[in-house]
């Protein structure tokens, strides 16, 4: 009975010293970079290139709205823009006019004041009349009103060349509006045409049909990478202690049974899931049970070539060699 005692004690001992080096967990799922795929423009529906779960490249053309819209707000904005530069021009010789016309009606004012002179000192004499003297006075007072008018005009003018007569047209508040018109209608045509953002295998397609309305941030369907591929364990807390990033890990997935896949721990998480959830545990209460939580661990698996798909969702089995090694001087 003593020998069957410490038969027991010293294997259980040898269990626990070689235990401890391996984390193992088999809440563990394959994740993928995901994205549903929309556009930030409203159209019809042109056409569909791709079908349902096949796999396209990076910048590959997935789907396109008709352009017939976005090619008329094109040549719209284009038109606008050549027609901005003509008004501007001819701003700068309308200024040069007003220019020309100030200075005619300033020769005129200067003529009517040498018969007004004349004929005030004339009037003394008695050699004209006092009605001719008044109507040189008003005719030199109407047109030097008409020499400000055309001072206010010129000045119009100017300002709407932003103080420079010679500036350039591309300089103009105006022509840079137009241009920013004519950038945003181009920026619409090329948001009209939506390419990969990167390779990966497209689902959902019949979600969208040719002569669809897409309204802009509508979703059309969804793209699952097939290179950014991890997994992502949920450990407990208490298996954490010795785990690091880089520690090696043995992966296995229950769609391909007797396979195992190399990998290596990328992150551990800085916080548990509860921390990121809607209602987050209130522990503050009378009735306050510990329970024990679990931290996102991302594994980064090695692939080869041949090796079968893995696919975003499927059940994995995680096991982290944390290279730990348990001591006597740990039971004390």
């Amino acid at each position: 009975m003593a020998g069957g005692v410490l038969a027991v004690a010293i294997g259980g001992g040898a269990y626990w010293l070689n235990g401890g080096r391996r984390v193992d967990t088999d809440d563990a799922y394959v994740q993928a970079d995901s994205m549903t795929l929309s556009t930030d423009v409203s159209g019809i529906v042109g056409s569909i290139p791709v079908h349902e779960g096949q796999a396209v490249k990076k910048n590959q053309v997935l789907f396109s709205l008709d352009p017939e819209k976005f090619q008329i707000a094109l040549d719209n904005a284009r038109a606008d823009l050549a027609q901005t530069r003509l008004n501007i021009e001819a701003m700068k010789a309308d200024y040069q006019a007003a220019l020309r016309d100030t200075a005619a009606k300033q020769q005129q004012v200067n003529s009517d004041q040498a018969n007004y002179d004349r004929f005030a000192a004339l009037v003394k004499q008695h050699a004209v009349t006092q009605q001719e003297t008044d109507d040189s006075r008003y005719k030199l007072a109407a047109d030097q009103q008409a020499v400000s008018a055309s001072e206010s005009q010129a000045r119009a003018l100017l300002a709407k060349l932003a103080g420079n007569p010679n500036i350039a047209a591309e300089d103009t508040p105006g022509y840079k509006q137009a241009s920013a018109r004519l950038a945003e209608a181009q920026r619409e045509m090329n948001h009209a045409v939506v390419h990969a953002p990167y390779d990966g295998i497209v689902t959902q397609v019949n979600k969208l049909q040719p002569g669809m309305y897409l309204g802009a941030g509508t979703a059309a369907f969804g793209l699952v990478s097939t290179d950014h591929v991890w997994v992502e364990a949920q450990p407990k807390e208490t298996q954490l202690t010795y785990a690091r990033n880089g520690d090696p890990v043995e992966v296995s997935f229950d769609i391909y049974p007797g396979r195992t896949w190399k990998g290596t721990v990328q992150s551990v998480a800085p916080a548990t899931d509860q921390n990121f959830s809607l209602l987050p545990a209130q522990n503050s209460s009378g009735n306050w049970v510990k329970v024990v939580q679990r931290v996102p661990v991302r594994v980064e698996i090695e692939m080869k070539a041949g090796d079968p798909p893995l696919r975003a969702g499927i059940s994995a089995d995680v096991s982290i060699d944390t290279g730990h090694t348990r001591s006597l001087s740990d039971l004390f």
